[in-house]
């Protein structure tokens, strides 16, 4: 099975649980919102069973049209600690799960290539390759992800030494969300939507690693 086949599938399974939640939730509730959002669920539930898209048929679009327009999410954090220390601990990429909270694991194939695995909504998951593009010791990473990646994705963390002696982290994350920009939106129903995350993910690294220098 290809990563592109595999991909598709991942989206269908997600697209699926995602619908089925939402039409339950929307016909236990009453009014407009359980209408709209078991119509939701419908629409992701026969999209998930069928394959087929009958709103981007009727738009005349393609489902890769409309996920085409990638997501883009920054953040920064200053850290009271060295900027190699906290590079050092970055580039270690299987400590990326400690900090980043959407992450499952990430596994380093070679010096370059790892391959990430995080969660999704409704305890699904989603898996890609990535490579390492730009790597410069104590100052920057920057990453794309492989073809055939369920989440396209690129991004860069770099590492701002400041005269205090601290370091400023500065995420910037660009990526496709499984199923297009309804993907995003169900995602961020369910609370797994990055640009919610990232920032309480720094927050929570900030206080961990300074924390863990003063041990």
């Amino acid at each position: 099975m290809t990563n592109s086949t595999t991909g598709m599938d991942q989206n269908r399974m997600i697209s699926g649980a995602a619908g089925g939640a939402l039409l339950l939730m929307g016909l236990r509730k009453r009014g407009v919102l359980g209408l709209g959002m078991a119509a939701v669920g419908g629409y992701l539930a026969y999209r998930a069973a069928t394959g087929n898209d009958p709103v981007m048929a009727a738009a005349g679009l393609s489902g890769n049209a409309v996920a085409a327009k990638p997501i883009f999410v920054e953040h920064s954090v200053v850290i009271d600690r060295p900027a190699q220390a906290v590079y050092d601990f970055w580039r270690k990429l299987e400590n990326l799960p400690q900090i980043m909270s959407h992450l499952e694991s990430v596994t380093a194939l070679d010096e370059k290539r790892s391959r990430w695995v995080a969660k999704a909504p409704l305890g699904t998951h989603v898996e890609w390759e990535a490579e390492i593009v730009n790597d410069k010791p104590g100052q920057r990473i920057g990453w794309h992800s492989l073809p055939g990646a369920t989440v396209d994705n690129a991004g860069s963390v770099q590492f701002e030494s400041l005269p205090s002696g601290g370091t400023r982290v500065h995420v910037a994350l660009s990526y496709r969300p499984p199923a297009g920009p309804l993907g995003a939106a169900v995602a961020k129903l369910f609370g797994e939507e990055p640009s919610q995350q990232i920032a309480e993910d720094l927050q929570k690294f900030k206080a961990a690693f300074e924390g863990s220098a003063k041990n």
